[in-house]
């Protein structure tokens, strides 16, 4: 929004309104912008280790809650904002609360779910995000027609609404029946959980694997530490390529700066927000709910082929677009533009269905209870780190690989794409305590690990 620019970025503001000799690449180019964008990042990638802690020896529940009152304060500071350093110190809180809810709240998504649904359980949580992005964009296209300007505080301190259920609605969740065994002594408790989230009393058996798992993770003092175990090498190298993978895959571009892409290709203020708004939230947010109605029927798997070879397509198409059509200085036609903007929204989709969702549902179903809490946190301290790098890079890598950067991006697809053909196994309806077997059956995966022989029993590589 341009008061906002105005106010705390007036380089950019002037460059974006003045300055006709600069490249449509290079308008936005400005390291205080991106640090502003980046700070909830760092700020996450901090606050995710120290909720590996409290998720591990307090419970899930306890995670959630300060997450809550950590946005609930960012927000506060965000809409107040009198200067760029109320802002960035307000995100960085922001930054805190998503570190903490990241880490807590997919473990606890996966342990509470049954196994033959927990891909659509898990899922809720990204279509949930994509809600959020959803009503972020409306809020953002409605105040930015507040004539005074001063339409960004609301868009900003909004974000006390849903930091309010989430803080509240904790107070209320119970803990998880995984949690409740690792931090108790009484198993009875869990048992009851158990049987009050499967809607059955025949628990035995899933209890009689957590109570396994549990009595394994209290020998287990440091579980970072301990991650660098040969055992533990598929999940290690899953937890760092996941998160890594989703962020290279050029979702930033969209999310972060689709505006700034709208605008690039000619499209003015209001229109840009509205096109963010249409494609980010409503395309999105659809495509993660025909996900969560497939993912445990079709697999992980499937998904991540398909939504890759539909990302690489478009990024690829929107990249010789962009090459041929917009040069440094003047704006593109109406009709090349539309072209564009069906080719980012057959991305947006792509992505929706595959990496958003599963780069969270994967990592999450995948540790065993001794290493799960430090896991998450390596999976959501590396998630943060490359959006870091990806957010305070873009847009100087725009100025200067200008259209090549679809190509950049399209590349890392191709990349990730093997890698999930070759070396992911799939999870569906795997219980989350058994879930070490996937590994031990893996073609490349069981060299590392062991495997299991006709009898059931692991052997030792």
């Amino acid at each position: 929004m341009e008061p906002f620019l105005k106010k705390f970025f007036p380089e950019v503001y002037t460059k974006m309104n003045e300055d006709t000799k600069i490249s449509n690449y290079c308008k936005f180019d400005s390291q205080l912008l991106t640090s502003f964008t980046s700070s909830l990042y760092i700020a996450g990638l901090v606050a995710s280790f120290f909720a590996s802690s409290v998720t591990r020896v307090f419970g899930r529940k306890p995670s959630i809650l300060l997450g809550g009152a950590a946005f609930l304060a960012g927000s506060a500071l965000g809409g107040a904002a009198l200067n760029v350093y109320m802002l960035i110190f307000g995100r960085i809180l922001l930054g805190i609360g998503v570190g903490f809810a990241n880490q807590s709240v997919p473990l606890y998504l996966s342990e509470m779910a049954p196994p033959n649904y927990r891909g659509a359980i898990n899922i809720g949580f990204q279509l949930c995000v994509g809600i959020g992005v959803l009503s972020a964009n409306l809020i953002n296209f409605g105040t930015e027609k507040i004539k005074a300007g001063w339409g960004w505080r609301i868009s900003l301190a909004m974000a006390a609404v849903p930091a309010s259920i989430l803080t509240l609605g904790a107070l209320f969740l119970p803990e998880t029946p995984n949690s409740l065994i690792q931090n108790s002594k009484d198993p009875e408790k869990a048992k009851l959980m158990l049987q009050r989230v499967r809607g059955t009393n025949d628990v035995q058996a899933e209890l009689d694997d957590l109570i396994i798992a549990s009595s394994i993770s209290k020998t287990i003092k440091h579980p970072f530490k301990n991650f660098l175990q040969r055992k533990y090498r598929p999940q290690l190298v899953m937890a760092i390529a996941i998160p890594f993978f989703q962020q290279v895959t050029g979702i930033n571009v969209i999310s972060f700066y689709a505006p700034v892409l709208f605008r690039t290709i000619g499209l003015g203020e209001s229109a840009s927000l509205l096109s963010s708004f249409m494609i980010t939230g409503v395309l999105g947010t659809f495509s993660t709910f025909i996900s969560m109605l497939i993912v445990d029927k079709f697999g992980r798997r499937a998904l991540f082929m398909i939504g890759g070879i539909q990302m690489f397509l478009s990024q690829t198409l929107v990249g010789g677009l962009m090459a041929a059509q917009l040069g440094d200085y003047g704006g593109i036609s109406k009709g090349y533009a539309s072209l564009i903007i069906i080719f980012i929204c057959t991305y947006v989709a792509g992505f929706a269905w595959s990496w958003g969702p599963l780069g969270w549902l994967v990592p999450s179903e995948i540790f065993p209870l001794e290493i799960r809490s430090a896991g998450q946190s390596i999976t959501v301290a590396v998630g943060f780190l490359f959006t870091f790098m990806v957010a305070q890079t873009f847009l100087t890598m725009l100025c200067h690989l200008k259209s090549g950067i679809f190509f950049f991006f399209g590349g890392w697809v191709l990349v990730m794409s093997a890698f999930v053909y070759f070396l992911l196994p799939e999870t569906k309806n795997m219980p989350i305590e058994k879930m070490n077997r996937v590994w031990r059956e893996h073609w490349f995966w069981k060299r590392i690990v062991g495997e299991v022989n006709e009898d059931g029993k692991m052997e030792v590589p």
